[in-house]
């Protein structure tokens, strides 16, 4: 999945947010200026092009204080909008340079 897909819907204000994201968000101390901010300046770490309703992806960013942030976006690519499905500060100990799942 394109990254500058997510952040044209973003931009442009084509966006859903999942209760759940809200609830991660919210236990993680984050805004979603901050993660708006994080997609727009990470990328994409894994795909999931097989996801239904929609492909999604896991996007790796920072917020504005230079904390690591991930987040998973589904697209819809008919109507161009994007769907917040998860975020949340990862646990060091499950990435390799928060880029890469520590395999068990």
């Amino acid at each position: 999945m394109k990254i500058e897909s997510i952040c044209s819907a973003i931009n442009e204000g084509r966006v859903r947010i999942t209760d759940h994201a809200e609830e991660e968000a919210i236990d993680d101390d984050l805004t979603f200026e901050e993660i708006y901010y994080s997609v727009m300046h990470g990328e994409v770490i894994e795909d999931y092009p097989r996801d239904r309703p929609y492909p999604s992806c896991l996007i790796m960013g920072r917020n504005f204080s230079g904390q690591v942030v991930h987040s998973v976006w589904a697209y819809n690519p008919e109507n161009h909008w994007v769907v917040l499905i998860t975020v949340y500060r990862p646990d060091p100990a499950r990435w390799i340079d928060w880029r890469v799942r520590v395999k068990k």
